[in-house]
């Protein structure tokens, strides 16, 4: 499994939106190894990094254990459960280079009053890159924003990244009050 270690620059640009979130903690889906829930824990954020990947929650735990950091490790195959979030409420919520259709929903509803979404992952272009190349893991253009129209945009970009070379949509958003 690859490991990036340093947090997306989507959420680095957007940190300064965290330290204007409804009290709760922020969730890290399909987290993997964590870096960017890990990067918040580390400024005083209480996380809940969750995945289906009890080997990178191991990791996790590890890393916020050492480190003294506020951490849960939830693991949940949101893929294999009908509404795994129904329970829950987060002040902000993270998606990276994941899609499932069916959870995009329940994200809204898990989300505070004034609660922050950052959600970036890729675009149907991305196969002509290579990896995802399956439809059910690419969105179509205009598809995050409209997905999540009732949200308010702080920011949304879709195109070509580099480092690594990608197709992505990036969506900000902010639930209101």
């Amino acid at each position: 499994m690859h490991q990036q270690k340093s947090p997306s620059e989507l959420l680095v640009r957007h940190f300064p939106l965290f330290e204007q979130l409804p009290a709760g903690q922020v969730l890290d889906l399909a987290c993997g190894y964590g870096r960017n829930g890990l990067a918040l824990a580390k400024r005083g954020l209480a996380v809940c990094f969750a995945d289906r990947n009890a080997e990178a929650l191991s990791s996790v735990s590890e890393q916020t254990t050492q480190q003294q950091l506020m951490g849960e490790c939830w693991q949940q195959d949101f893929e294999g459960s009908d509404n795994p979030l129904a329970e829950r409420k987060f002040a902000a919520i993270l998606v990276f280079n994941y899609l499932h259709r069916p959870l995009l929903p329940q994200l809204v509803e898990a989300l505070l009053p004034g609660g922050v979404l950052i959600y970036e992952t890729f675009l149907t272009q991305q196969a002509q890159l290579g990896r995802p190349s399956n439809p059910d893991f690419l969105l179509k253009p205009g598809e995050l924003a409209d997905t999540f129209h009732q949200l308010e945009p702080i920011h949304y970009s879709e195109g070509l990244r580099q480092n690594p070379e990608r197709y992505t949509a990036q969506l900000v958003a902010r639930k209101r009050q």
